[in-house]
């Protein structure tokens, strides 16, 4: 029976001593993973999809703490030119996923390519110059700049494009040209998801990663941000979204995965997963309102 009484705090339990408890690692030695029949066959045709793919990621591990992994055999390729959208519950994996492409997390095991170029654990302000974007889900512009410093900010590595790029985001995005003084704090919050994806598009990315664009936006607001996902895409960036709200996610995308504690529960083109029973039942039924 426990000493703590109603209203104590709980015990401090540090990370260590967490790490040990759960020992993973040592789990995952003592019991191999053996691979399902219906696993196989899915990682043979992820194999066969990726031959071609414009960014690869192969059998991914990789977490925040020593031993504790969040990604536990994750597969993803895109395309040139193709939309990926990533849904599953909360906690699966699916923000750690994009991190990890962009070498914001640790990738244990596995790796990244790039056009066939190794990128694992590359450093992020690398991946920007060699054409990989990606826009957070939180504090994701400069609130105390205006519009058009915001977007200075996207191609500190390179200004010489800046006039160049600005011409072509404000083309996308006609209201941050015509509002390029204004702060961006001073924006709503759908105006701001404009900024941030128009500031990741200023290095002229062949990549774009979209962490949640639409979280805390009203309907109307949800649904103009996906329709400048698709426009973003229509000028041939390869766009992977990750998605709370799953159902709107599959309308728009040309391929889709489901993860599920670190591991692709399904994939498909985002019509046969937006139609498949036990997606619609296991993941459909709640992230669709999420």
């Amino acid at each position: 029976m426990s000493d703590q009484l109603p209203g104590d705090l709980p015990q401090y339990v540090s990370p260590q001593q967490r790490e040990a408890a759960l020992d993973l690692d040592a789990a995952q030695r003592d019991e191999p993973t053996h691979l399902s029949n219906s696993e196989i066959r899915d990682r043979n045709a992820h194999i066969e999809g990726a031959k071609d793919a414009l960014i690869v990621a192969d059998d991914l591990i990789a977490g925040y703490i020593p031993g504790v992994n969040i990604l536990n055999g994750s597969d993803l390729y895109a395309k040139s030119g193709e939309l990926v959208g990533i849904i599953g519950p909360n906690g699966a994996g699916k923000s750690t996923l994009l991190k990890a492409l962009f070498g914001l997390v640790k990738v244990r095991e596995g790796r990244v390519t790039l056009a066939d170029e190794d990128i694992t654990n590359v450093r992020a302000d690398r991946l920007v110059t060699m054409g990989i974007g990606f826009v957070p889900q939180t504090n994701n512009v400069f609130p105390s700049l205006t519009i058009q410093e915001n977007l200075e900010m996207g191609c500190y590595q390179a200004p010489s494009k800046f006039k160049e790029r600005f011409d072509f985001v404000c083309d996308l995005f006609p209201a941050l040209g015509e509002r390029k003084a204004q702060r961006a704090g001073q924006l709503s919050g759908g105006e701001r998801q404009m900024v941030a994806m128009g500031r990741a598009l200023m290095m002229d990315p062949s990549v774009l990663l979209l962490d949640e664009p639409s979280a805390g936006l009203s309907p109307i607001l949800t649904d103009e941000v996906f329709v400048r996902v698709k426009e973003i895409n229509a000028t041939g960036v390869t766009v992977i979204i990750v998605e709370q709200n799953a159902m709107r996610c599959l309308q728009i995308v040309d391929r889709g995965y489901v993860l599920d504690q670190g591991r692709n529960a399904y994939t498909g083109t985002g019509r046969d997963l937006a139609t498949d029973p036990k997606v619609v039942h296991l993941y459909l039924g709640t992230l669709a309102q999420a």
